[in-house]
């Protein structure tokens, strides 16, 4: 069967429905429900490097519009259009909290794709520590049930900002408090 001239599929599609979002804030993803089309060879790795084929999607403005059709369902990461849902595969947290800044009492993180994120009650800051190794692993809410790896840099810039507060290290934000880990053991 002959695809039409008008219909977009694939990446071209998805292209297409992320150039809609710059100017207009993100697309309305969670409200799209199309179905299942396959799967689609693009890799966030864990270094937040996006892959197409293997090998790294090299323009951050592609990245950045592929991010803002990003959506994690039940049964992984897809990116979505209006008319199809296309599963992709992310090894760790899709995003980077790639730098921090603090003004009137809220800790401002940017991602690796240029989202601007305040943390606070609906943007946690979560650290999970690996029972053997004792080595944190910070994260933040972005957006949906999308997170945000914090940097290893931008991890020890919260440390330094930190207080201690039950014995823990805590860095405040939006009114509130989020433990980084105990105090005194040091921070990997």
């Amino acid at each position: 069967m002959a695809q039409s001239t008008d219909s977009k599929t694939g990446l071209a599609a998805l292209v297409e429905a992320a150039a809609q979002a710059p100017d207009r804030g993100l697309p309305p993803v969670h409200l799209w429900n199309p179905p299942h089309c396959g799967d689609i060879d693009i890799v966030i790795r864990r270094d937040g490097v996006w892959l197409h084929e293997n090998s790294p999607i090299g323009r951050p403005e592609l990245v950045r519009l592929f991010s803002t059709v990003l959506r994690k369902d039940p049964d992984g990461y897809c990116l979505v259009t209006p008319v199809e849902k296309l599963a992709i595969r992310v090894d760790d947290l899709p995003f980077r909290a790639v730098a921090v800044t603090e003004a009137d009492g809220m800790l401002r993180f940017t991602t690796d794709v240029g989202d601007l994120v305040e943390a606070g009650p609906e943007h946690p800051i979560q650290v999970e520590t690996d029972p053997i190794t004792g080595e944190p692993s910070p994260a933040l809410h972005v957006r949906a049930d999308l997170w945000a790896r914090i940097a290893r840099p931008v991890f020890y810039e919260l440390v330094e900002r930190a207080s201690v507060e039950d014995g823990r290290l805590t860095v405040r934000s939006g009114g509130s408090a989020f433990p980084l880990g105990p105090a005194g053991a040091g921070v990997a």
